[in-house]
């Protein structure tokens, strides 16, 4: 069974080839990565073109105007032919079992939604540690932090259909695991580590205070929760967001 990649670029010229050599690397090899590019004004869409000559299962599509990751992300969905949906970013890393591991676990668990733990690398790829992950979640534990990393994320089209990502919100993935877990009780982990997520060194304070914002967006405008529901969760995802970020190793002791 084919499973298709979703990988949006832009502008991701100095990791690009390590995500795509981590793709070639995979040990299941009935997979077609669908490589979207916005509009990048470097040399990443000439990357993804040397490597799509070389391999069929790499395709590009180019955006006419910068759209934005959600819009690449859905573009890439709507031309994708494979079974599964698995989603990886261009400045991620699978490990080469991913796959292969994903999808067996997924079968042989009739599951329509799954998926795994994963380490944090630095950008130089140093790893420097991993988050706790439960074994299910519901949609209404995940309203208080999102645990699925996108880069781990792959869910069954059979079973849901091809599932579109929110283009009104910057919280994307979020919000479509949100909407994934309306149509189906849980999400199931993968407790191992299978990918590598890269951690910028400096992220600066209006980037923090506009992802908080597009938070409560997605509580109150999406999701359409009351104003004391949304407080709610949005007091979680700031205290479980702060201990995963700041306190890693308390947040998995608690489990949170």
């Amino acid at each position: 069974m084919k499973v298709s990649i979703i990988t949006p670029l832009y502008n991701c010229s100095d990791f690009l080839e390590q995500t795509i050599k981590s793709v070639l690397a995979q040990t299941y090899e009935n997979w077609e990565m669908i490589m979207v590019d916005d509009c990048s004004t470097d040399n990443s869409l000439e990357i993804a073109k040397e490597y799509a000559s070389k391999d069929r299962r790499i395709k590009i599509i180019e955006l006419t105007e910068n759209s934005g990751a959600a819009v690449a992300r859905n573009t890439a969905i709507e031309a994708a032919t494979g079974r599964f949906i698995a989603f990886l970013d261009s400045d991620d890393i699978w490990l080469p079992e991913k796959l292969e591991k994903q999808v067996m676990f997924m079968q042989n668990n009739n599951i329509a939604f799954s998926y795994t733990a994963y380490e944090k690398m630095t950008e130089d790829g140093i790893v420097f540690g991993k988050n706790y992950i439960p074994k299910k979640v519901n949609y209404k534990t995940l309203l208080k932090t999102n645990i699925i990393g996108c880069l781990t994320a792959m869910y069954d089209t059979h079973k849901l259909g091809k599932v579109y990502m929110p283009i009104e919100n910057k919280r994307e993935d979020f919000a479509t695991w949100l909407k994934i877990l309306k149509q189906i009780e849980y999400a199931y982990a993968l407790p191992e580590v299978l990918a590598k997520y890269r951690v910028y060194r400096h992220q600066s304070s209006a980037k923090k205070f506009s992802m908080f914002k597009e938070n409560w967006k997605l509580y109150r405008n999406l999701e359409k929760l009351s104003i004391i529901k949304s407080v709610y969760y949005f007091t979680h995802y700031l205290i479980r967001g702060f201990l995963r970020t700041k306190m890693s190793r308390l947040a998995n002791f608690l489990k949170i």
